[in-house]
């Protein structure tokens, strides 16, 4: 998708942990918190290079 580094809100894959999730933090900008589409369990990724954007947060809000 873009180049930008993803953020709060953005739906993306984790290539590091396999699976996609959507970022609901980012601690210190350096600790990215992800949870799954779906359920409750959270992850922490310090490598946003292995987070690739899948939709940006404008287009997250649009399906709510």
């Amino acid at each position: 998708m873009s180049g930008r580094t993803p953020w709060v809100g953005d739906l993306v894959h984790d290539e590091e942990a396999g699976r996609r999730g959507i970022v609901t933090d980012v601690l210190g900008g350096t600790v990215w918190v992800v949870r799954p589409e779906y359920g409750v369990e959270r992850w922490t990724s310090e490598r946003p290079e292995r987070l690739t954007l899948l939709t940006p947060r404008e287009e997250m809000l649009e399906r709510l």
